[in-house]
């Protein structure tokens, strides 16, 4: 199983603050089944910045402190970027990871509670580049749970989005969850990763969320997912769903 967005490097953001903390979220992804694992610290949202290079060292540290310990995890280099007007400035300072060497897809964060003004200039400029963004838990946003169709106009455009496991399975309370049902019923959501932060609240529920997937989907669904997290490491296109608006 291939996990695409997790804060298991230690001491750069909110995720593990310690190696002993990187070893044990390791553990647990292992214990989930999970095999390949993106490194995705969050990147220039005013709070943590973790430019490429910084990254692409820290992971191979972390890589050695689990094949020295046995720890049968494949540690992938990538960032949780939030999205500001300046995007496209530090990709051409090769600060940003990609989910794959030919920088076709990156993991885009919106804030919180708002959806930029500059969002789909950003977007239109990034994809006529062949840089597609994901945008990462849609579900958790104010403006999207408040009008879910919002995001149409970022899948039209051909943005990707990418489910938070804790949300489907209910972590983040009955509000986000109604909303990631809402939204995977419709297929706007197009891939789950766990976004682990710790073992205490935020952990990795990659088995439990896709347990709540098929029951949504089917089998065809999980599958469908399963194998878009692989292109996206790969760098293969995509197979889009048909997403429906809500009436």
């Amino acid at each position: 199983m291939i996990d695409l967005h997790s804060h298991i490097l230690p001491g750069v953001d909110d995720g593990a603050q310690t190696l002993e903390d990187s070893l044990e979220m390791a553990r647990k992804a292992i214990s989930q089944g999970i095999t390949h694992l993106m490194c995705t610290p969050h990147h220039n949202n005013g709070k943590y910045n973790n430019p490429a290079d910084k990254i692409i060292r820290d992971v191979a540290a972390l890589q050695k402190e689990l094949d020295q310990r046995g720890l049968d995890l494949t540690l992938l280099e990538g960032q949780e970027v939030r999205l500001t007007e300046y995007l496209l400035t530090a990709i051409k300072r090769e600060e940003i990871l990609f989910t794959n060497l030919d920088n076709t897809y990156l993991l885009i964060e919106f804030p919180t509670n708002e959806i930029p003004i500059y969002a789909e200039q950003v977007f239109y400029h990034l994809l006529s580049q062949g840089h597609v963004p994901v945008i990462v838990h849609p579900e958790r946003n104010a403006v999207f749970r408040e009008e879910p169709n919002r995001l149409v106009s970022f899948l039209e455009m051909g943005t990707l989005t990418q489910l938070t496991a804790p949300s489907i399975v209910g972590i983040f309370g009955s509000e986000i969850q109604k909303t990631a049902r809402l939204m995977l019923e419709h297929q706007m959501l197009y891939m789950v990763a766990s976004d682990a932060h710790n073992l205490r609240h935020r952990t990795f529920l990659m088995k439990e969320a896709y347990e709540e997937i098929q029951k949504i989907g089917g089998r065809e669904m999980v599958a469908a997912m399963q194998q878009m997290a692989k292109d996206l490491v790969n760098g293969d296109s995509v197979v889009r769903p048909m997403y429906q608006a809500i009436k």
